[in-house]
């Protein structure tokens, strides 16, 4: 993987995704587990871009829908104002920003792609179109503005644990029989373990907003919030 982000230089062609994600599915050691998808494969490109270059390159689709500026988009004013904004600090330059979107279908967040167009609705919310990183157009979603667009959580390193406390609202990777996505939820929990060689050993206790279940999860499946 880490050769194969070196020869892309920042893209991540389809064809390359795709071919990684049947070599994973078909090694033996997968044997029995939830298959990899193309969104987790597309997501670890971009958490290494972020991290190697501190902003990441959007993937991009082709669409026969012409795209609208992240700049002139709804979405940029939506989080440049948003309240979760601490006092005292800059405003955000969305010029630099990727975000992520909450699907209607899973109640979980994915990268956004490309915002394709905007409304208003009669009620006077703002929606936008958005195609989802990894999916094609039959899996676009009109999506509410204020609630269900957000600048996109963060991977943490080793060093983050330490800014992970009860009470926090993360997003954490979850893994089930039939599905391996995104969801919100809130820290109960931190067993804090002694670092090794292999990184942060500690382990957080989580419980999902969407149906209460509860997980103890180490540190690489928790992604903070940009505002924590």
């Amino acid at each position: 993987m880490e050769k194969v982000l070196e020869e892309l230089k920042g893209a991540s062609p389809k064809d390359v995704v795709e071919s990684l994600v049947k070599k994973f599915n078909a090694t033996p050691e997968r044997a029995g587990k939830v298959l990899v998808q193309t969104k987790q494969i597309l997501r670890w490109f971009s958490n290494k871009r972020q991290r190697c270059k501190g902003k990441c390159t959007m993937v991009s689709t082709t669409s026969n829908t012409e795209p609208l500026p992240l700049n002139d988009h709804p979405a940029k004013s939506a989080i440049a104002n948003s309240d979760e904004v601490p006092s005292g600090r800059q405003p955000l330059d969305s010029s630099e920003l990727e975000f992520e979107a909450k699907s209607s279908k899973d109640g979980a967040w994915y990268d956004v792609a490309t915002f394709l167009t905007h409304r208003i609705l009669e009620s006077g919310e703002p929606e936008v179109r958005v195609r989802f990183a990894g999916f094609g157009a039959e899996e676009d979603e009109w999506v509410n503005v204020r609630k269900a667009v957000r600048q996109r959580s963060i991977p943490c390193e080793a060093s983050d644990c330490v800014s992970i406390r009860p009470g926090d609202t993360v997003l954490c990777f979850r893994e089930g029989i039939e599905q391996a996505i995104y969801f919100d939820a809130c820290v109960i929990d931190v067993q804090r373990k002694r670092h090794d060689v292999r990184g942060c050993r500690c382990r957080f206790l989580i419980r999902y907003d969407h149906d209460k279940i509860e997980e103890r999860v180490p540190l690489r499946r928790v992604y903070r919030r940009p505002e924590v």
